[in-house]
């Protein structure tokens, strides 16, 4: 799968992770893509007899793959002389042997259980966002992410939703900090 490494560093698990895939990536833009599982736990109760996606998972897509996968790829790339622009970065890892993140022998004897952290932590600091549409069970959206700036580790960007049809469903302005484990730990 295209740009798989970059997925493989997303701090989400399953259940939570709302990106299956990325079809454009670069330092200014990513585009990606979620298709709503029928059985999603929140459609049981959002509303019962109609289920509808909640706004607030809408949002969560927008931040997961227009403020967080461009804010990996961003970390990941940014000590590298030439950042790239294909499936992987040279080497077939980020700049260096180690993906960002990973902690010397010696930080991760300094603190415990920090071997299970993922290599970056995204804390969304604010949201502007307008909805348009609704999004029903099974559907596949698509989030078209542009940087509008990148400084001191925060992350902003005008994030659009869009159906298959490519009909806008929501679009807003997404702003976080994007650390990497080594920076979270320093902090400690």
């Amino acid at each position: 799968m295209q740009y798989q490494y970059i997925l493989d560093l997303l701090p989400y698990k399953s259940s939570f992770r709302f990106v299956d895939g990325i079809s454009l990536l670069d330092q200014d833009k990513v585009v990606g893509y979620y298709t709503l599982r029928k059985d999603a736990f929140f459609y049981a109760d959002h509303f019962p007899g109609f289920p509808v996606t909640p706004g607030a998972i809408l949002t969560e897509i927008m931040a997961q793959i227009g403020l967080v996968t461009l804010g990996v790829y961003i970390i990941t790339t940014q000590d590298s002389a030439a950042a790239p622009t294909g499936n992987k970065p040279p080497g077939d890892k980020p700049s260096g042997n180690k993906p960002p993140g990973d902690t010397p022998s010696g930080d991760a004897a300094e603190h415990p259980g920090t071997a299970a952290m993922p290599a970056v932590f995204p804390l969304l600091t604010s949201v502007e966002t307008s909805f348009f549409k609704m999004v029903m069970p099974g559907e596949k959206v698509t989030v078209i992410s542009n940087k509008l700036y990148f400084r001191f580790n925060k992350l902003k960007c005008r994030v659009e939703m869009q159906d298959a049809a490519g009909e806008t469903i929501a679009k807003g302005v997404f702003a976080g900090m994007i650390r990497s484990t080594k920076q979270m730990i320093n902090k400690v």
